[in-house]
């Protein structure tokens, strides 16, 4: 897929989240190629769209946005 050049969107994450982040890109990664942090976001939102597109884990994706929302009050 080709890049384009977009506003980068200000997401606010938390350290356990960039941390989780960290460790993907780092285990994506090889010797020939460095996988970035912003790699492995691009890398979940197309999974996610694509399962949401399917009709899978709807419920699995709900429940865990039910749970940020209370550690995020």
């Amino acid at each position: 897929m080709p890049k384009k050049e977009r506003k980068r969107l200000q997401v606010v994450i938390s350290e356990e989240q960039d941390a989780l982040l960290t460790k993907t890109a780092y285990e994506l990664s090889s010797p020939e190629r460095l996988i970035s942090k912003s790699e492995v976001v691009r890398l979940a939102i197309e999974k996610i769209a694509k399962e949401l597109g399917e009709g899978e884990q709807l419920d699995e994706y709900r429940a865990l946005l039910e749970e940020e929302d209370v550690k995020d009050d």
